[in-house]
């Protein structure tokens, strides 16, 4: 028998069961087997019983009163999203690209749209906590926070509408493999070892054939959800020409038919898993709030998101501001404060010559003549310029420059 006496000993265990009965009937599980006694909160194993690290030696055949042992509902977790750095470091893995080929890569599917980095809050759930103890099992229920996420890169609509069409169509040319290989043989033209034309044709043809036939596919209809009770129309979710849409009714080449009614999904919808009911939220919009001047106030949600129109204007919904439960207090402090914007944006409005215009822009004031931003010459006060120093500070200002550094052609 060790000097110093156990008086306590705490087995924590992980289990995936949410069986009531465990907790209805307070059944004891046996467990048979060995358990590590351990100090928690110390990395230290090597301690010698004196208080600093784990617990003094045991003897073999020694008893030990068991307090508790806890069970705790546990669940499982999907596969970490990937990061800049770590899709790197897959694809260094897989052989897929060159450190030169990394950023551009990563930028493309951004600049598409293919993937968004951002990062999403946890979502609060509840978990069971089972303690046994020599009076019974104690059952409690904990929360916790999941699925927070930190500058990930996340799959749109769009990226994966265009993967599955690239895995359908060209199963050799999105192979994980295939860039690996190309890269060796490029590495084997480079030595001398292989000739380039005939690994080209070696791939072209094939390709030029794929591409052929992919020319005639259809364009996906989309999912179809359901039926709307109201008016028992179908309701389908499809990728638009401006990104995932929910459509009421169906298309038509008929020029007299009725056209289907479409609504923009929102930021946290997906085309894959948006139910019926959630699509049909959807065509709430647009809707009036109220009145602001003996006109109406209107919430919709357009090409570039949620907005606010009144009287033929628009103004941006702000990311705190949901188009569907916004009222007229909130929607009239939006348009007041655009109104304000504008007023301060524009320096000097020509009525005689409306195309001219003194504005305020990002960096500081500038002459807008058209489609031709103006440089203000340093010490000059904006407000004091006239139309016809605007016209000749727009007529002596340089062509902007094109590609390549050559001044556009007049």
């Amino acid at each position: 028998m060790a000097d110093a006496q156990i008086e306590k000993t705490t087995a924590t265990i992980g289990i995936s069961t949410t069986d009531e009965n465990l907790i209805s009937t307070g059944e004891v599980i046996k467990f048979e087997g060995f358990l590590k006694v351990y100090v928690e909160g110390t990395d230290d194993e090597n301690g010698n019983g004196n208080g600093k690290g784990i617990l003094p030696a045991l003897t073999i055949g020694e008893n030990l009163n068991c307090a508790e042992i806890i069970a705790r509902e546990t669940f499982a977790r999907h596969a970490a999203r990937y990061t800049e750095a770590s899709l790197v470091k897959k694809l260094e893995e897989m052989g897929i690209g060159r450190p030169s080929t990394f950023a551009p890569t990563i930028s493309t599917i951004v600049k598409r749209n293919y993937v968004v980095k951002e990062s999403r809050d946890g979502k609060q759930r509840e978990y069971k906590l089972l303690t046994l103890t020599p009076g019974g099992i104690d059952a409690t229920v904990e929360t916790e926070i999941t699925g927070a996420e930190k500058k990930k890169l996340f799959p749109t609509d769009i990226g994966m509408i265009v993967n599955d069409f690239l895995v359908e169509h060209f199963p050799d040319i999105v192979d994980y493999s295939f860039t690996a290989n190309v890269e060796e043989e490029f590495d084997k033209i480079a030595n001398g070892k292989e000739d380039w034309a005939k690994m080209i044709e070696k791939f072209y043809h094939p390709f030029h054939s794929s591409v052929e036939k992919t020319a005639d596919v259809e364009r996906p209809q989309g999912r179809e959800l359901g039926v709307d009770p109201a008016s028992g129309k179908k309701v389908f979710a499809r990728l638009g020409k401006f990104g995932p849409i929910a459509q009421l009714g169906e298309s038509s080449d008929d020029p007299d038919a009725e056209k289907p009614k479409y609504a923009s999904l929102r930021r946290d919808q997906l085309l894959e898993n948006i139910s019926l009911e959630d699509a049909l939220e959807l065509f709430k919009l647009p809707r009036q709030v109220g009145s602001l001047e003996d006109q109406p106030i209107t919430v919709a949600i357009g090409r570039f998101g949620p907005y606010v129109k009144h009287d033929g204007k628009f103004a941006s919904l702000t990311k705190e501001d949901d188009p569907y439960t916004i009222e007229e207090e909130r929607a009239i402090e939006i348009i007041l404060a655009k109104r304000k914007a504008d007023a301060e944006k524009y320096i000097t409005v020509f009525e005689e010559n409306p195309d001219i215009q003194v504005i305020n822009g990002r960096y500081g004031p500038y002459i807008k003549a058209g489609k031709k931003n103006v440089k203000i010459p340093k010490g000059t006060d904006p407000k004091s310029l006239t139309l016809e120093q605007c016209l000749e500070l727009a007529e002596n200002a340089p062509e902007k420059k094109g590609r390549g550094g050559k001044r556009k052609k007049k």
